[in-house]
């Protein structure tokens, strides 16, 4: 039978790549939703080709122009962030693919996992907020939560076999961004455009520029800490510019494994909505003759300041990694609009952490109210400038 999908963030280019994997196995999956934020062209054109079941515009103000470009088809159009944290409850879906960007992929994960459906997690802000209310629900759940970045899908393949071997350490590699190797005195004079131009990933504009920071990286060892119940210790990042080796695991007996390939997240993603099956793909192939030299790095955190801080709010737990990722989000927004420089973006993120308030245990409700405080302090502070 056909695996009926749900894309959250179609638009976007997690979703779009998952879509092309669709293309390449059309036997293989039904679209069921598909939901976007603002870019209603692409969704309309997407939901005229897929003919999902269901498909939700956040932007309501743009509902009246979906409802009348599908009004010939019997795709039902829904608008707002509420339907789209409700729509991945329909009995029709089997895997929700959350491709959607920041705090905004929280609510609706949870609600597919309360509704028990697979989740190919794309979106790590969910557990870098609340990792430990999310991987507990997965348990109560009985939900599978596969990874969809491809550091993480590369340590979730190392463990393929190896689940009842404890692991003693991981290494999350990292390209190195556009300023491999720049001081902060380069960093404080980074355009947009130069921030925008990363050399191995294609990306969207808040990743790209997360992985320019490397906070990306500072994110994802967040995410790893949950995703595979590890302690921050644990947990290394290495500079890896070739983005040949995708992360690596090593084991109690001192034996390593690498996950390794082209960088293509059409490959992580394809395993995530194949697993535990791996399908046929066209993509194109490593050849060591064409990288007969892959070589690693340690960051300099002195420079990179976000990978630090990161480390910080992991270490502090609590809300405390919440506020972090809410302060980033106010902060890559305003370096997009050129409001702040590159390297303020980290003297945001810090000072937001060192104001908001800080909550031990915290429920659901109170990530909320820390995602709101810290955005409102980030701002606040932004404005000051």
């Amino acid at each position: 039978m056909s695996k009926r999908i749900a894309i959250l963030g179609s638009t976007g280019s997690i979703g779009t790549q998952a879509l092309e994997v669709v293309d390449a196995h059309s036997d293989k999956f039904e679209v069921e939703v598909l939901t976007a934020n603002n870019n209603i062209d692409l969704l309309i054109e997407q939901a005229k080709k897929y003919e999902p079941n269901s498909v939700v515009i956040g932007n309501k103000d743009k509902y009246k122009q979906l409802s009348e470009a599908l009004e010939d088809t019997d795709t039902k159009v829904y608008a707002g962030d509420d339907a789209i944290a409700q729509i991945v409850q329909i009995s029709s879906i089997d895997i929700v693919i959350t491709a959607m960007v920041g705090f905004s992929g929280l609510t609706p994960t949870v609600n597919a996992i309360k509704a028990g459906k697979q989740i190919a997690l794309a979106n790590k802000e969910t557990l870098v907020v609340a990792g430990d209310i999310i991987t507990k629900l997965a348990l109560e759940n009985k939900v599978s939560i596969l990874p969809v970045d491809s550091e993480h899908s590369a340590i979730f393949q190392c463990l393929a076999g190896e689940f009842q071997n404890p692991i003693e350490k991981i290494w999350l590699t990292a390209s190195g961004g556009p300023f491999r190797g720049k001081n902060v005195e380069f960093l404080r004079k980074v355009t947009r455009c130069q921030a925008l131009n990363h050399p191995n990933w294609s990306m969207g504009d808040k990743i790209t520029i997360d992985s320019a920071s490397m906070m990306n990286k500072g994110l994802e060892a967040i995410e790893a800490r949950w995703l595979f119940n590890l302690k921050p210790d644990q947990i290394e990042v290495v500079v890896h510019p070739q983005s040949i080796v995708h992360s690596i695991v090593q084991f109690e007996d001192a034996s390593m494994k690498a996950q390794m390939g082209l960088p293509d997240m059409r490959v992580p993603i394809q395993y995530a909505m194949t697993f535990p099956e791996r399908y046929k793909s066209d993509f194109p192939r490593f050849n060591f003759m064409d990288y007969p030299s892959l070589t690693f790095e340690k960051v300099d955190v002195r420079v990179f300041r976000n990978l630090d801080l990161a480390y910080q709010a992991m270490n502090k737990g609590g809300n405390m990694p919440c506020i972090l990722n809410a302060a980033n989000e106010v902060a890559v927004d305003n370096f997009l609009k050129q409001k702040i420089g590159f390297v303020e973006m980290s003297d945001v993120i810090e000072k937001t952490m060192m104001r908001a308030g800080f909550v031990n245990n915290p429920s659901l409700d109170d990530y909320f109210f820390s995602n709101d405080e810290a955005r409102k302090i980030a701002e606040e502070i932004i404005a000051k400038k």
